[in-house]
């Protein structure tokens, strides 16, 4: 972690309006959790001791629709009683005379977050296995949750997710592109043309993964982290989105979570979708659809995440980036998801 800079974080400021909200004096320390992509996250200390975490947007112009703090913590607080472990919200800022930008506060949860292989590495074999079966019984959870009955059933449309997600990511291609990829725009015209017949409408966080996921050293998840692009939509697009960033044999050069769960004990990606369907009773004869669909979307965040780095958004970070991998990477989604779709 490195220091939070003060355009950043107005000390003073956020400082006192935690105090408010959370009922404590004294000073507190912020330091930026490097890793991520989107918006930025701190932890909060007090006495040395971790608090709290602080979300708020990426420095700089915004996409439209993109880093909406009050969604995150709208949907958090709404599962707060669920089976879906999140973390305990403080507050949501919208005073724009506080910091400039809405950031929301929530309880620091104490556990392991696998962002790399090293960390992974550190953890037993039996503990990996049970971090598989863990991660699809907590997915299940989230589908399960009844969306009227926690506050949620206004929270976007119950139909057209893939229509709706296709011109949502295409606008966000468009608006932070910084180069032509013709197979980008093939694949999302494939995608609309191929659409199978959605299942029941759930809760979608749209970014489950290891490394958004929170576990305790047994390898149970404690907490679901980052729900910037939860919606309303189709479950399997969540499993599918899972599969993208697992371990793939055929994936020359995998990194993050791919290379992490390529280590002894971690299931496969068959044997996870096979598990999330006996835990759903579902069927995943579309699993290949979604597949193709996370990829391709990943590639359109991709490219906003290359564009806001190119332009310095990320604030500092204590970690070496790879800009070339970061935006090769692009290319090579979308190629995946056009062999997926069994494009030519």
């Amino acid at each position: 972690m490195v220091e939070v800079s003060p355009d950043v974080i107005d000390v003073k400021s956020v400082t006192a309006w935690i105090g408010q909200h959370a009922h404590l004096d004294g000073p507190l320390q912020y330091q930026l959790i490097a890793g991520g992509r989107s918006n930025m996250t701190f932890t909060v200390t007090d006495g040395g001791q971790p608090r709290f975490v602080l979300r708020r947007p990426p420095m700089g112009p915004l996409l439209p629709s993109a880093h909406d703090m009050a969604r995150e913590y709208r949907l958090m607080d709404a599962l707060r009683d669920s089976d879906v472990p999140v973390p305990k919200m403080v507050g949501l800022c919208q005073d724009e005379t506080v910091n400039g930008r809405d950031f929301y506060v929530m309880q620091f949860v104490d556990g392991i977050v696998v962002r790399d292989i090293e960390i992974a590495s550190t953890i037993g074999v039996a503990a990996r296995e049970t971090m598989s079966e863990s991660l699809i019984r907590t997915l299940v959870a989230l589908h399960r949750v009844d969306i009227d009955e926690v506050g949620l059933g206004d929270l976007a449309k119950r139909s057209g997710y893939i229509e709706r997600q296709v011109k949502r990511w295409t606008g966000q291609w468009e608006s932070s592109r910084t180069r032509d990829l013709p197979i980008v725009d093939a694949v999302a015209s494939q995608l609309l043309a191929r659409m199978p017949e959605p299942n029941p409408t759930t809760i979608a966080h749209g970014d489950y993964r290891l490394s958004n996921c929170m576990v305790d050293s047994n390898g149970h998840v404690i907490a679901v982290l980052d729900w910037e692009l939860c919606t309303l939509g189709e479950p399997m697009a969540d499993l599918g989105g899972l599969l993208g960033y697992w371990h793939d044999p055929q994936d020359d050069d995998p990194t993050g979570d791919a290379e992490s769960t390529g280590l002894p004990g971690f299931l496969d990606q068959n044997q996870l979708a096979s598990l999330y369907a006996e835990e759903m009773g579902s069927d995943i004869d579309s699993i290949s659809y979604y597949r193709a669909f996370a990829q391709w979307r990943l590639a359109c965040i991709g490219e906003g995440v290359y564009a806001r780095y190119l332009g310095g958004q990320q604030g500092e970070q204590d970690e070496e980036i790879d800009m070339e991998q970061m935006r090769n990477s692009v290319a090579e989604r979308a190629e995946r998801a056009a062999q997926l779709l069994g494009m030519d």
